[in-house]
């Protein structure tokens, strides 16, 4: 589980000195809940997301502990170090809005005829509970050649899961290699 500290001082001289000592500033929020301005050890954050298996994960600050999704994050536009990043609570039954990442699966028939397999949309947006919300979007790309692209309106269904974003919009395509 992460642990985290909640800050005394949400000001630039605090920030900054929290930064060189190694902490990831972060923003908890959640509906109908107070704001908590928090800060995790940046390698055990980078740890624990990355090696997560579902799209919360366990937080604990000043002793409670609590479910987040990340919403956001913030990087180095030089050094891609994260700088900030905002995390809201996973209340259960509530509806909200998650980004669920999208797998691609299967080999491309586009792959093998020296075609490259584009990612538009790494993350969809989806409304649902957090009990409903998949861990993530799975893709099927076996059938695609060179300038194929699977639009979201292409996409499996899930029931109790609305996506948010328009049906045209195209999410992975297979395309030319330069």
């Amino acid at each position: 589980m992460l642990e985290g500290i909640i800050r005394e001082s949400i000001g630039k001289k605090g920030t900054k000195a929290l930064r060189r000592d190694g902490y990831l500033i972060a923003n908890i929020y959640g509906k109908g809940l107070e704001n908590l301005h928090a800060a995790f050890k940046e390698n055990e954050y980078i740890r624990t997301v990355r090696n997560k298996d579902s799209l919360s994960f366990p937080v604990s600050i000043a002793g409670k502990t609590m479910n987040v999704v990340v919403q956001s994050y913030e990087a180095h536009p030089v050094t891609a170090k994260l700088l900030h990043v905002d995390l809201m609570v996973a209340q259960p039954g509530v509806l909200t809005h998650y980004h669920v990442p999208v797998v691609p699966q299967g080999d491309a028939i586009g792959l093998k005829n020296k075609g490259l397999m584009h990612i538009s949309k790494p993350r969809l947006r989806v409304k649902a509970t957090i009990e409903n919300a998949p861990n993530c979007i799975k893709v099927d790309v076996a059938n695609m050649d060179v300038g194929d692209a699977k639009m979201l309106r292409d996409i499996e269904k899930i029931p109790n899961v609305t996506f948010t974003d328009a049906d045209r919009v195209s999410v992975l395509s297979v395309i030319k290699a330069k």
